[in-house]
């Protein structure tokens, strides 16, 4: 006899679930059993916000759909910032969590699937024994289908019915949950659409190529290449899509306010820039100060009524098929690639070299260091074979500046969309476990350090290989900069010193405070030693030392 709790556990684990994070309570406790008793993989989180940042961080890192579990109520809605930030970057998770009873909802319960919806996470509210595995399944598939969360909601009169059989299980599964609002469409374009690209194409001196998230996910990256190589384009992508064209060298490295000067004049030149997968937020485009307004900008995007403010043609279609089409149409033309990468050689080998090749006064002094110093120096260090992590907050600029990604998987930008911090200890667990063959590397503020601390515990009770690069500034560094100069009172944006190595090291792992360069020969004594588990450096950083991507808004308003 197997209940409908176990049933679902058993069905997500036969149809391919591998890790699931969670925190588990009356709602989902036996489901979870189920899970575990199969062979799932699960890590316990301590707050059910940081466990739906773990299987979303999981999800981006290794492509496979993961799995957060909750109880009722105040399990899912701890979840919901991680699960906004989720919805927004279209992350394949699925979230099981315990519901109302179908019979009614009881003095405690809240409208769950109202709650979901507003976070941007599509519902499959499970109806009965009859219907376990078609709906179970459903929201599995739902969820791997590129549309973003999906919540398979456990009805609490319903965990301990006695469920069907596995093996009498229909065959195919039902369809999944409607679209609501996040879901994107899979036309590869119209033919008159395509047409009007390649007329504007044909007309282009200085193309570019911007590869976002969706072309990676799409496998477009080899069939981009070709692309801009018939072009003559040079290559750059979003932040979130780093490492995508690998070590092509027609390629910009990132584009918007963190491409170093030599990449962003280049990219400033281009006279038709064609972007695959990317919403051309104004991040990526720098506040609309990245392209030359007269440039001509086309959007290929996959989601149906989604445009860029600054899109002149939209494309409807997965990047991959519509960049397989335009390929066709170039050849078919038979028109000479564009003489722009031949004119920009040696502007071009400026850029490739990326920050680096960009000398800065060393501001450290009076026990503090620099971030610049400091991140360029761990950069000698790391594995070039790394999943970096970020949370979010002023800091973001040091990392991604000095520490390219080899390919977008390794890179998890916790909270970029949903412009949220305190998910990136949460984030370090999700990517160490799913890809343990790359060193975790996250790199996180003083103030997201302390808003999800609880999981620091977690990634040191995992047993995996992280290094956790504390920037501590002692403030909110961004709102510090930012809004001070426009009155806002420094005593609600600075704090005291927080010694974090003390706390890393009472939770269990290895840490070290870091005041100067010095202080570096730990993280190399640390890779060398081979057993590994969580080092933490809390690096005491210059507080007045400004991004430049900060730096450029505040000079420009």
């Amino acid at each position: 006899m197997t209940t409908l709790a176990a049933a679902v556990g058993q069905i997500l684990a036969a149809h391919g679930v591998r890790h699931a994070f969670g925190v588990v309570g009356g709602g989902n406790i036996l489901a979870t059993a189920a899970l575990t008793a199969a062979g799932v993989h699960y890590t316990a989180a301590r707050h059910e916000g940081g466990a739906m940042a773990m299987a979303d961080a999981c999800f981006r890192a290794t492509g496979q759909v993961a799995l957060c579990t909750t109880t009722h109520g105040p399990g899912l809605t701890n979840t919901l910032t991680a699960l906004a930030d989720a919805a927004k970057s279209r992350s394949g998770v699925l979230l099981l969590c315990g519901d109302a009873p179908l019979s009614g909802p009881r003095p405690h319960d809240v409208d769950q699937s109202a709650l979901l919806a507003t976070a941007g996470a599509r519902t499959v509210r499970l109806s009965g024994t009859a219907r376990v595995y078609e709906e179970t399944t459903a929201a599995l598939a739902a969820a791997r289908d590129g549309h973003g969360p999906v919540a398979l909601l456990l009805p609490g009169d319903l965990a301990h019915q006695v469920a069907p059989a596995l093996s009498a299980a229909p065959g195919p599964p039902a369809a999944g949950p409607a679209d609501t609002g996040t879901g994107t469409g899979t036309e590869a374009g119209t033919a008159a659409g395509l047409e009007a690209v390649l007329a504007v194409l044909a007309t282009a001196h200085r193309p570019l190529l911007l590869a976002g998230l969706g072309a990676w996910r799409s496998d477009a990256a080899k069939v981009l290449a070709q692309l801009g190589e018939r072009l003559g384009a040079l290559l750059t992508t979003t932040v979130m899509a780093g490492g995508l064209f690998g070590d092509s060298p027609w390629s910009l490295g990132v584009c918007g306010g963190l491409a170093a000067p030599g990449a962003a004049a280049l990219t400033r030149q281009a006279d038709v820039v064609l972007a695959f997968g990317a919403s051309l937020d104004t991040f990526t485009l720098h506040g609309g100060r990245v392209l030359d307004p007269a440039a001509t900008v086309i959007q290929v995007e996959r989601a149906p009524g989604v445009r860029a403010a600054r899109a002149d043609l939209v494309v409807r279609g997965d990047a991959h098929t519509v960049a397989v089409r335009l390929l066709e149409g170039v050849e078919r033309a038979g028109r000479a690639p564009s003489a722009w990468r031949r004119h920009s050689t040696t502007a071009l080998a400026r850029a490739r070299r990326g920050w680096a090749g960009w000398d800065h006064p060393d501001a450290s002094g009076a026990g503090r260091i620099d971030p610049r110093t400091l991140t360029r120096a761990l950069a000698a260090l790391l594995p070039a074979e790394r999943t970096l992590v970020l949370d979010g907050g002023h800091f973001i600029a040091w990392p991604t500046m000095y520490w390219p990604a080899a390919d977008p998987a390794g890179f998890v930008f916790t909270g970029a969309a949903f412009q949220s911090i305190g998910l990136g200890l949460a984030g370090a667990v999700g990517a160490a476990v799913g890809r343990p063959g790359r060193l975790t590397v996250l790199a996180t503020g003083d103030g997201g350090t302390l808003m999800g601390l609880p999981e620091l515990e977690t990634l040191i009770r995992s047993g995996r290989s992280a290094l956790v690069v504390v920037y501590d500034d002692a403030a909110y560094g961004f709102e510090e900069h930012m809004y001070a100069p426009q009155g806002a009172d420094r005593a609600t944006t600075s704090f005291a010193d927080t010694d974090f190595a003390g706390v890393a090291r009472a939770l269990g792992a290895r840490a070290h405070t870091v005041r100067a360069l010095d202080a570096l020969g730990e993280v190399e004594r640390w890779l060398a030693g081979g057993s590994l588990g969580t080092l933490l450096l809390d690096c005491k950083v210059v507080p007045h030392v400004v991004a430049p991507f900060l730096a450029d808004l505040l000079r420009r308003g």
